[in-house]
């Protein structure tokens, strides 16, 4: 299979395709109550993003963990905080319905008023520092680790490292070797997980390509380190990559 130019975005949406149905057989059981598959049900924007954004060969790939719930999860974007893919990306597309809907997590696809702030973060840094997404994406490329949102029965987000173990080696399992293939197509110079679990699972993943692995700081609110100038942080760990902006 080609990897450039459209063969290279033809072929991540094949790696998310065949993930999707190897996750479809998974199942997850309490504290999760709620599993969201955005790349079935948001397929469309995802396909979008790939086709638009996923040419051959990127410098550096930058991996989440997994959806948020008002970033990927109504967009089918990695920290698609809605603004930041229809405003700056030029990407809107038809988004459906998860099988089964959390009452305080709904999925109003493009709709959603909500604000991703991790995505607002990483996506405006993007377009701060390089202007255009061609720029950025001319270089860069985001993708997730794990495309599931697991919820509780509050609402609240369960991450795929708080999964038991006998849960989580399956889903690990499919999605390293969804991201070994995704680098192979990508051939970036630079991996960085997004967090330590993203790094920790990029370290896994790639073992053997020619690829350095290292690691950002998660722009989560939630993170205290990104709440202190984040973009500043995130700028020196690229450059101890190697990455020069």
């Amino acid at each position: 299979m080609g990897t450039e130019a459209g063969g290279a975005g033809e072929a991540l949406l094949a790696v998310a395709d065949a993930l999707s149905r190897e996750l479809q057989g998974l199942r997850f059981g309490p504290p999760v109550t709620h599993v969201y598959h955005p790349l079935e049900y948001a397929r469309a924007p995802y396909a979008a993003y790939v086709a638009r954004f996923g040419r051959a060969p990127k410098e550096v790939v930058l991996v989440g963990m997994n959806p948020g719930p008002w970033g990927m999860a109504q967009t089918g974007v990695p920290f698609g905080d809605v603004a930041s893919v229809r405003g700056w990306m030029g990407i809107e597309a038809p988004v459906g319905r998860p099988g089964r809907e959390h009452p305080k997590r709904p999925v109003l696809g493009f709709a959603c008023p909500r604000r991703e702030v991790s995505g607002t973060r990483l996506w405006g840094w993007a377009r701060d520092r390089f202007g255009t997404p061609e720029r950025f994406f001319a270089r860069f490329f985001v993708a997730n680790y794990c495309p599931l949102l697991f919820l509780e029965a509050e609402g609240r987000n369960r991450t795929p490292d708080h999964l038991g173990a006998a849960e989580r080696a399956p889903l690990l399992a499919a999605c390293d070797r969804a991201l070994r293939a995704t680098v192979e197509i990508l051939r970036p110079r630079v991996v960085a997980g997004i967090g330590a679990f993203a790094a920790a699972r990029a370290e896994a993943a790639l073992g053997g390509l020619d690829v350095r692995v290292g690691r950002l700081t998660h722009p989560s609110p939630a993170n205290p380190a990104a709440n202190r100038g984040w973009r500043e942080r995130a700028e020196r760990e690229l450059a101890t990559l190697g990455v020069v902006l």
